[in-house]
């Protein structure tokens, strides 16, 4: 099974604990991160561990933690200051090794191969990490040190929040053992259903199962929780991922039937995902329109494009004619989202739609744009004909 040489650090209660930093007034209070008004549509995005002991729990309805906790602190959150902790966090990391990967903004696998004649062995490592998170950002974190990915981050949960834990070779058995099967990846309700309808229900008695025959019962699937029930997991630290897709969603407050609101909409999200494009450098050439109606079912639809693109105008042309496909006569929307994939580096297709010299013009005017929504956000600028739409619904 190897060395220790993993670290996962997972930040507790993130955004909450951000405002609770700033704000020390919040501290020992439920608060939940998601919205400032409970009776509106909206998801908890992170609770306190205050609030967690009310069950309330991330993706849980705005209404339903207001429900299991009325006395509770509801704000709307800031991703913009969350995202500038988050890149300190990651700074601070980068020090210790340059084999970091990100899992979002709270979380991260370590390799630290090779760094202990530096900062000494894995525990000490980790603890020095703990320290630092706490000294320059006053948060606290759970840290897990394990031989790899899997047992990382599985160690980094067991004793939450302020957890160090460390998972050597000789001690995999007996922690996994007697944990559930929902903690082995890829388990989740149905599968864990499955495994109970056997009576399997705790890891230890996969690993002493047959393989073929969990991959029987299982497919892929069991072959795959039984090599992590073994505490085997071969899964390099990968510090970039390829980006496969770019896109944006948007949940409305209220369903909506108005095609000309949706199509404002759909502008504005496909300017926004172009822009996105533009910033790293990429371009694609499949469009794809997700649509999830009031009864929660979700369709989605898709279109190739002729030529690779990273202009919003494309996106937003494409999207409308996926749209104009679908019979959404006196249908109520939820959710609507566009997303380009198909991806490549270079961002040099111009839309065919000016004269060279208008071409240029155009590109100045959208980088001045892409630079104004960079600093002062994606509101700073949009289309009046969503302005409008917005201001007859008030």
């Amino acid at each position: 099974m190897g060395e220790l040489k993993i670290i996962h650090v997972d930040m507790d209660a993130f955004f909450a604990a951000i405002e609770i930093r700033d704000n020390p007034e919040l501290a020992g209070k439920p608060v939940i991160i998601g919205g400032k008004d409970p009776t509106k549509r909206g998801v908890v995005s992170t609770a306190s561990y205050e609030a967690r002991r009310f069950g309330i729990r991330s993706a849980m309805p705005l209404v339903e933690a207001y429900r299991r906790c009325p006395q509770g602190v509801f704000l709307d959150g800031n991703m913009k200051k969350y995202s500038i902790v988050s890149q300190n966090l990651m700074e601070i990391l980068s020090n210790y090794t340059p084999l970091v990967e990100p899992l979002s903004l709270d979380e991260a696998f370590l390799d630290i191969s090779g760094c202990q004649g530096l900062f000494g062995e894995p525990e000490e490592i980790a603890v020095k990490i703990k320290k630092e998170i706490s000294e320059k950002l006053g948060l606290v974190a759970s840290l897990g040190v394990a031989p790899n990915k899997f047992l990382a981050k599985l160690a980094s949960d067991l004793e939450k929040p302020d957890g160090l834990v460390v998972i050597t070779p000789e001690k995999v058995r007996e922690t996994l053992d007697k944990l559930p099967v929902e903690r082995l990846w890829g388990v989740g309700e149905k599968t864990a259903a499955a495994l109970k309808e056997r009576g399997i229900n705790y890891i230890g008695q996969i690993a002493r199962m047959e393989m073929k025959f969990l991959e029987a019962q299982l497919g892929s699937t069991g072959r795959l929780i039984w090599h992590l029930a073994q505490g085997i997991d071969d899964r390099p630290v990968e510090p970039e991922h390829e980006v496969k897709s770019v896109g944006r969603e948007q949940t409305f407050l209220e369903d909506i039937c108005d095609l000309n609101y949706l199509e404002a909409v759909l502008y504005y999200l496909a300017e926004d995902v172009g822009r996105r494009l533009r910033t790293k450098g990429l371009a694609g050439k499949v469009v794809t329109v997700k649509i999830r109606f009031k009864s929660f079912k979700t369709i989605t639809r898709r279109k190739t494009l002729a030529e690779k693109t990273c202009w919003g105008a494309d996106i937003f042309k494409a999207g409308k004619e996926i749209i104009k496909e679908q019979d959404l006569t006196g249908s109520y929307i939820r959710l609507v989202g566009i997303s380009v994939s198909g991806l490549s580096k270079g961002n040099n297709n111009q839309p065919q739609l000016f004269s060279s010299e208008k071409k240029k013009k155009e590109e100045q005017m959208i980088s001045t744009i892409d630079r104004l929504k960079n600093k002062f956000g994606e509101r700073i600028i949009g289309p009046a004909r969503l302005l409008e739409l917005e201001k007859e619904k008030e």
